[in-house]
């Protein structure tokens, strides 16, 4: 698909989505407010320019201004565009519920896993306050070795052999939240028989209250320096399967950026940067679907 298909697909999926009631997001109750640049163009050109893999808004903002003047004759300028933005934060959550892919019932196989959203990193973590009251705070994410202040985002999907998982559950929790408890609260409404997943969720698969089996590699004891081989053989049964959750991850940092978040500097601006390149992951994610 060329940039330009794109960006009207995507302008026309925008609309439909306001018109079906995203609107309800986006109310004004004051009579003083311009809107001859509409919250649809907003939207779009902020979602267009992370697919460009623009990943500053100043950037996404210059690129609109130098080439799509045509397509957005009316773009205000930087700083009123990007109050306009952040005034739109609650719209993309409930834009990225309805962007998520619809795929047959779940399989009975699914796979979890979290990815971490960084606003400040080691020591620096200490003096960062964006969002501390409400969702971000201190943790530590193993796979990085890395202390940071920030978010998680949790993802449950659907197996597909060969390909990438199907997002059925999108969250995000503060990284100083441990995933297994994250999980706990929304396992009564999956419909999994399997869960792969990773380390951090191993005490689940003692948990006889689950309505699934939880699958994890498996740890090794206080002391104990080698697995024997048949804990090794399980456990790279279990990585290879829960491995397409890893590639989404992957995926969904290499098309947005998601991860990192040092140039936020408010609640609402971690909401619209966080939410948004999701949004955009899962409408690149849902035409590839279209298309296959």
């Amino acid at each position: 698909m060329d940039w330009q298909t794109r960006l009207i697909t995507l302008y026309l999926s925008v609309c439909e989505h306001f018109a079906q009631g995203l609107w309800i997001h986006a109310q004004r109750f004051a009579p003083h407010a311009d809107l001859g640049f509409t919250d649809e163009e907003v939207v779009t050109i902020y979602l267009a320019g992370i697919l460009d893999k623009k990943r500053e808004i100043q950037t996404i903002h210059g690129h609109a201004r130098d080439y799509w003047a045509d397509w957005f004759p009316r773009l205000p300028c930087y700083g009123a565009y990007v109050r306009r933005l952040n005034r739109l934060a609650e719209v993309f959550p409930a834009l990225l519920e309805r962007l998520c892919p619809e795929g047959p019932s779940p399989t009975r196989v699914g796979l979890v896993d979290s990815q971490p959203v960084i606003l400040a990193q080691q020591s620096r973590r200490f003096k960062a306050k964006v969002a501390r009251q409400e969702l971000a705070n201190s943790g530590y994410c193993p796979t990085k070795k890395l202390y940071y202040h920030g978010l998680k985002i949790h993802v449950v999907g659907d197996y597909r052999p060969g390909t990438l998982p199907l997002p059925r559950y999108i969250g995000v929790t503060p990284a100083g939240m441990n995933d297994a408890p994250a999980l706990e609260t929304i396992a009564p409404v999956l419909a999994y028989r399997e869960l792969y997943s990773d380390k951090a969720y191993e005490y689940l698969t003692r948990n006889p209250n689950l309505p699934f089996t939880v699958l994890t590699p498996v740890k090794k004891e206080k002391g104990q320096e080698r697995l024997d081989s048949a804990d090794r053989l399980y456990s790279t049964a279990v990585s290879r399967v829960r491995q397409p959750v890893e590639s989404l991850f992957n995926w969904i940092q290499e098309k947005t950026g998601i991860e990192c978040a040092s140039k936020v500097r408010s609640f609402r601006g971690l909401l619209v940067h966080v939410f948004a390149r999701l949004a955009a992951a899962m409408f690149l994610l849902s035409s590839c679907l279209q298309s296959a």
